[in-house]
């Protein structure tokens, strides 16, 4: 055989060696030092505040991991611990900052004794719905101010969904004056529950996991959680007699999602864009989610159950209004970055508030004609 004959008979051999190892189960024989570099994988545990695949709550981490597991192809694989399984609910933010987890799914208030300002970033009495305080976070500075605020804690934090309005709760009395508030053993977190002491309250914080049992012995004697859909799942209208509104103490609860920081600094950047979509998907998937259900499982407790369901009076609601804006202030006063925080959060919301009196507000009234 000639000699350009033998290259080009080597020449398609070797192409067609190629294309069969294209279209089978191993990969082609690489030339040396070609050979196919296996990308790193990384395992990641995420712990949550909530009872495993609660609805609307513990099912929004179940959601973000899967699609997370999917979207890297199985390159960071991150599995979902609910409250209790490997570390106790309220203890998910010391767990990945010392790096025990990965990763958590909670509520930023509830950390209100290792800094005040957290509190804003779940919810704010009389202060941002759930579209508001996701416009506030995302295209309003508020990301930019949460990730100031975690990084000495060693935490990177993303919004992590919203429930929307909440209601105002379950209660065993009427409340009818201010007077019925003094001495109420409630379960309220945040600063819902300072407002709430202010007036002769007792604020009490307990897992979700135990309200039930909480309402039902008399250890409390009212509950706020969330709002018809995961009111309905722990049974709570099995407890106490009335189910009040609105929900000023929660007007747009967001949750979190928080990384550890050196973890997050290990990831290539195209897992770190994952993680980052997916938390968005996640986010605006649960405010989806409570929209709808929360209507059908209203009706529910209307209509199946018998729950009376009453309005706060409107004088109650407005003490509770202006003592809230005394409890933010003091909140604000504390050091220079919770000031910072709240002055932010505050001029978005006196801007957006005179937007949605033209719109939002505007045309809900329309539609009630």
């Amino acid at each position: 055989m000639k000699r350009r004959q033998m290259l080009t008979a080597l020449g398609v051999g070797a192409a067609g060696a190629m294309l069969a190892g294209c279209n089978g189960s191993e990969p082609a024989p690489q030339a040396a030092g070609q050979g196919t570099v296996e990308k790193k994988k990384y395992r990641w545990k995420l712990v949550t505040s909530w009872p495993k695949n609660f609805p609307g709550l513990g099912t929004a981490p179940e959601r973000f991991a899967e699609m997370v597991n999917q979207m890297s192809d199985g390159r960071l694989e991150i599995k979902v611990y609910g409250a209790g399984e490997l570390v106790p609910a309220l203890e998910v933010f010391d767990a990945v900052r010392t790096g025990t987890a990965e990763m958590s799914h909670s509520g930023a208030y509830y950390w209100k004794g290792k800094e005040p300002a957290t509190q804003f970033f779940t919810a704010v009495p009389y202060g941002l719905n759930a579209q508001e305080m996701s416009s506030w976070l995302h295209y309003g500075g508020g990301m930019e101010l949460w990730e100031k605020l975690y990084e000495p804690f060693n935490l990177k934090p993303f919004a992590g969904g919203s429930t929307g309005v909440q209601m105002a709760g379950w209660f065993n009395r009427k409340i009818e004056s201010l007077e019925d508030l003094k001495g109420l053993n409630m379960r309220i977190p945040g600063l819902g529950g300072e407002v709430l002491k202010r007036l002769g309250g007792s604020p009490v914080n307990v897992p979700g996991g135990e309200l039930f049992t909480a309402l039902q012995t008399g250890r409390i004697d009212a509950t706020e959680w969330v709002g018809p859909y995961n009111d309905m799942a722990f049974g709570l209208y099995k407890a106490a007699k009335y189910y009040y509104y609105p929900g000023w103490h929660e007007p747009g609860s967001t949750l979190e999602f928080t990384v550890n920081l050196d973890a997050w600094k290990e990831l290539p950047a195209d897992l770190k864009a994952i993680v980052q979509t997916a938390t968005q998907a996640a986010h605006q998937s649960m405010l989806d989610e409570y929209t709808a259900r929360n209507n059908m499982a209203l009706n529910q407790l209307i209509n199946d159950h018998g729950v009376q369901v009453l309005k706060l009076p409107d004088d109650v609601l407005k003490s509770l209004q202006e003592v809230a804006e005394q409890v933010t202030q003091e909140v604000a006063a504390t050091n220079d970055q919770a000031k910072a925080i709240y002055e932010s959060f505050k001029r978005f919301t006196e801007q957006v508030t005179e937007y949605h009196k033209v719109s939002e507000m505007a045309y809900y009234d329309a539609r009630l004609l």
